[in-house]
């Protein structure tokens, strides 16, 4: 028995089984920055920090003459999302139902992985977290609102970053009504503008849900790392005779490690 209490819900294995799929298959469509980031993990629930391979020194010291420093870390940070499902659609799964009711656990997994691409992006100043947008060195570009004009601001933000010296592949990640424009619009002669931007980055195009306009990153690899200690996982809290109470979570860290990597296009 862990900390997510499995054990205690009144929940079959077969039941089980649907939740758990029916997770994966709603967190994959959405979690989009981990598409264009490093993944580490998952490292365990009792992973508490990322360590950041610095010190600092302290003001003082425990004794004459001796000096002292203290390692840097990133504490993670736990993002839990409780949902409800009902008992009766959950005995429906064992009795073969292949439509089970499962509403509330895709809305729960879209916000929390919504809530992980914002913070990827954008940051999460409580937890000490600084996201891509807010990282970059790069003065921000426009976002067009004219989707053919996008390939020219894909290119400009590739050459700002190829200038720093840094090497691609490149890939974009934009929000949904940017990516609804982008596979919606044929550039004259009838070049899809999806096919154009892949071959400007030379790497993919990501609908990041979460995401205020668009970011162009390198896929070098080692610029943003992004780690889990828990991956997201789902818990048990209570029940009654006709529902059951269960959460999403997730612990993770997030760092920009070369701030030139990444450019913002605000939209």
């Amino acid at each position: 028995m862990n900390h997510l209490l499995r054990g205690h819900a009144p929940i079959t294995d077969g039941a089980w089984e649907a939740i758990d799929r029916e997770a994966r298959h709603r967190l994959a469509t959405v979690l989009a920055a981990r598409k264009l980031v490093d993944f580490t993990g998952p490292h365990g629930w009792a992973h508490a920090a990322t360590p950041l391979g610095r010190s600092a020194a302290l003001a003082t010291t425990p004794g004459t003459g001796v000096l002292a420093r203290q390692r840097r870390v990133l504490p993670l940070v736990e993002l839990r999302l409780p949902f409800t499902l009902s008992r009766a659609e959950l005995d429906d799964i064992e009795r073969g139902a292949p439509d089970p009711d499962l509403g509330p656990l895709d809305e729960a997994a879209l916000r929390i992985a919504v809530s992980e691409n914002a913070t990827v992006f954008h940051g999460y100043p409580e937890a000490g977290i600084v996201g891509i947008s807010e990282a970059s060195d790069h003065a921000e570009l426009a976002l067009p609102t004219e989707p053919e004009q996008l390939p020219m601001a894909v290119a400009k933000a590739v050459d700002l970053i190829r200038g720093a010296g840094i090497a691609g592949p490149y890939g974009l990640a934009i929000s949904p009504e940017g990516y609804t424009s982008i596979i919606e619009t044929t550039e004259h002669g009838g070049y899809l503008l999806f096919d154009h931007l892949r071959h400007i980055l030379d790497g993919p195009v990501v609908r990041a849900p979460g995401l205020a306009g668009a970011v162009v990153a390198s896929l070098r690899g080692g610029d943003f790392l992004l780690e889990t200690g828990q991956d997201l996982s789902i818990g048990y809290l209570s029940h009654t005779a006709d529902t059951v109470d269960l959460y999403l979570e997730e612990s993770l860290s997030f760092r920009v490690t070369e701030p030139g990597a990444a450019v913002y296009l605000r939209g």
